[in-house]
């Protein structure tokens, strides 16, 4: 059986990739492999090949980014419900690791320490990313059911 990892879109429209949350007019919501700002939220397009935002078309690159964005508030609303030091998400779309269009939509917290609070999440040491203590889990669930709550109305 192949990792759904190695094919993060393709595993989504097959309903195999378990971080879904939601498919929205754009593509698929779903949870951040890690999570240790709570909540980190990624904006995957559901179109396979697609690599940059302008390899879509007009019509389809606004949907994109207005799902995006309805991404962007649902993490907002659930993060800020859940922990009172919320401070705001950050937004971006980068392309230079992964060859296929997606959002990393990052919620910012008053916890975080000073030398990385208001600087761009990458200058985390890179070791977070494989952090243990952090990989999405079971113990994120009730963030993750409010999140689709929000993003999804149910």
């Amino acid at each position: 059986m192949i990792d759904w990892r190695a094919d993060r879109i393709g595993s989504a429209l097959r309903g195999e990739n378990p971080t879904v949350m939601a498919h929205l007019p754009g593509g698929f919501a779903v949870m951040g492999d890690v999570q240790w700002l709570p909540g980190y939220c990624v904006f995957l397009t559901d179109e396979p090949g697609v690599e940059r935002l302008t390899d879509l078309s007009r019509p389809k690159r606004l949907a994109y980014l207005e799902s995006m964005e309805r991404l962007g508030e649902a993490v907002e609303r659930a993060c800020a419900a859940a922990d009172p030091a919320f401070r705001r998400i950050n937004l971006e779309i980068l392309g230079n690791t992964d060859p296929f269009l997606h959002a990393h939509i990052w919620p910012r917290y008053q916890w975080e320490p000073p030398e990385v609070i208001g600087r761009p999440v990458w200058l985390y040491p890179e070791e977070n990313w494989r952090d243990p203590a952090t990989v999405l889990g079971p113990q994120h669930e009730t963030l993750r059911a409010e999140i689709t709550r929000y993003l999804t109305g149910d």
